[in-house]
């Protein structure tokens, strides 16, 4: 007598480190929670303001917290004055949260992660021909259940302090320079207005003279005479340079943002990022203590440098799109409650077909032909055969003087000081089913670090996906959160 059992809930991820960046994690609710809510103009529910109670706190977990929530029921009792319950006046039943099942594929994700091993990196694989989102990994992660009940200083300080940063969402809310996978931007809005063709060509002797300085590409001694498809192989950076200055950035922020760069994706994930497409009104706003546009900018913009970022979510967008030509979005969440939730069908990209087929040739000859940037990572399955475009994008400036005595190599210099590594591609090449986007922090050249990466991930995506077993022990979903509330 005088003993009542209560029943506590606690939130646990089973799969823990492995969705730890896409799923999240819940914790107590604190001021920030609720003036934050307060903030949006929504209503705080009570419920938020019970001891001990949690609330969604990163990934898919803040971001559909409500959904997830559900709302508490409420029970009104009359007491005596010893607190003795006399009877039930009034009670409204709680609505239990929905159960989420998300288009991860749990092998596919498991994979990723491992494949990256001690490289602090990113991995998409998004579905072009519905948008679902196979596997998004961010290297290194975490165990959200210490966050759950509360992380000791010292575990939580290691993980804040870690230079390949843990915490960090890199595929959501990572910017990093695209570098050369930008170029079929560039070149796509060139062959759309019409300015160049793919016979088009341009010499390229190592450099491009504006005015008194000089523009590098890569290849130190030139690639010679090139065109469209050539400029793709082997990633010709003066033909780029003479593109854009033909094109202008505001035609190359069209065409960016048409292709799913620079905005906002619609994915239900807390700290997406919308990456930058800058124009001539946005440095005039946001660069006041530098000149107005100039067409230095443009050469910049034109390789995937200068002031343009992107996430690695919107490089596997901007892929799907190229490898089917349609205005594929990305989704992440495929059932609510059982209920499988509807694919919209993609509408055109509204390119000309033939242009985006220019674009895809320069693309399969990147990893297929002899001299492709990517030939290391042919995959020589016929009837899984990949395209994509690598890249690498400076974190530095280089001196003149340093390119007088020689450039230093990337292993020579400090980590953080390293180029990012990238690669974007699709596969397979007749009937893409897969595409994908790599980026590795610091990883040098997106040749040799980034595309063997994707190579390995898109050959494990056909065996877990399209040769292995399908069924919900597949997937990772949200694990039920109806008791929550």
């Amino acid at each position: 007598p005088g003993i009542k059992p209560e029943i506590g809930l606690s939130r646990h991820y089973p799969h823990g480190r492995d969705t730890a960046h896409v799923i999240g994690y819940v914790g107590r609710v604190s001021q920030t929670d609720l003036d934050e809510i307060e903030g949006s103009g929504r209503d705080i529910d009570p419920i938020l303001k019970s001891p001990e109670f949690q609330i969604g706190k990163t990934g898919i977990e803040k971001a559909i917290e409500p959904d997830l929530r559900g709302r508490a029921g409420i029970r009104r009792v009359e007491v005596n004055a010893r607190g003795r319950v006399i009877q039930e006046l009034d009670r409204s039943e709680g609505v239990a949260g929905e159960d989420l099942h998300l288009t991860l594929n749990l092998g596919l994700q498991k994979y990723s992660l491992e494949r990256l091993g001690d490289e602090s990196a990113a991995v998409v694989v998004m579905d072009p021909n519905n948008g679902d989102l196979l596997a998004v990994a961010s290297n290194p992660t975490f165990d959200p259940n210490p966050f759950v009940l509360g992380i000791s200083h010292n575990e939580y300080n290691a993980l804040r302090d870690n230079d390949h940063r843990p915490l960090h969402n890199k595929w959501a809310s990572g910017m990093y320079p695209p570098g050369s996978t930008f170029k079929m931007v560039v070149a796509l809005a060139a062959l759309e207005a019409g300015i160049v063709g793919p016979g088009k060509t341009f010499f390229c002797p190592g450099h491009l003279q504006l005015g008194n300085r000089k523009f590098h590409c890569w290849r130190r001694s030139g690639h010679g005479w090139v065109d469209l498809r050539k400029s793709l192989e082997q990633s010709c950076d003066v033909y780029y340079y003479e593109v854009a200055r033909m094109v202008g950035i505001e035609k190359i922020g069209e065409m960016a943002r048409k292709l799913g760069l620079g905005v906002d994706l619609d994915i239900p994930v807390s700290a997406m990022r919308s990456g930058l497409i800058p124009t001539k009104d946005w440095k005039r706003k946001n660069r006041e203590d530098e000149p107005e546009w100039l067409v230095g900018d443009t050469l910049n913009s034109s390789i995937g440098q200068g002031f343009v970022l992107s996430t690695p979510a919107q490089l596997a967008v901007m892929t799907s799109r190229l490898a089917v030509g349609k205005n594929v979005k990305p989704r992440l969440v495929r059932a609510r409650n059982g209920r499988p939730v509807p694919v919209v069908p993609p509408e055109d990209l509204g390119i000309s077909a033939e242009n985006i087929r220019l674009i895809q040739r320069g693309m399969f000859d990147v990893v297929n032909s002899r001299r492709g940037t990517a030939k290391g990572s042919q995959i020589k399955e016929k009837d899984f055969r990949m395209a994509g475009k690598t890249g690498t994008s400076q974190v530095r400036n280089i001196t003149k003087a340093e390119r007088a005595r020689g450039v230093t190599r990337n292993e020579d210099l400090p980590w953080d000081r390293r180029d990012h590594a990238l690669f974007v591609g699709y596969a397979p090449y007749e009937a893409p089913r897969f595409a994908i986007a790599v980026v590795v922090e610091h990883g040098g050249g997106g040749s040799k670090a980034a595309a063997p990466i994707a190579k390995d991930v898109l050959l494990k995506a056909r065996e877990l996906i399209d040769s292995g077993p399908s069924g919900p022990e597949q997937d990772a979903g949200v694990v039920p959160d109806k008791d929550r509330a």
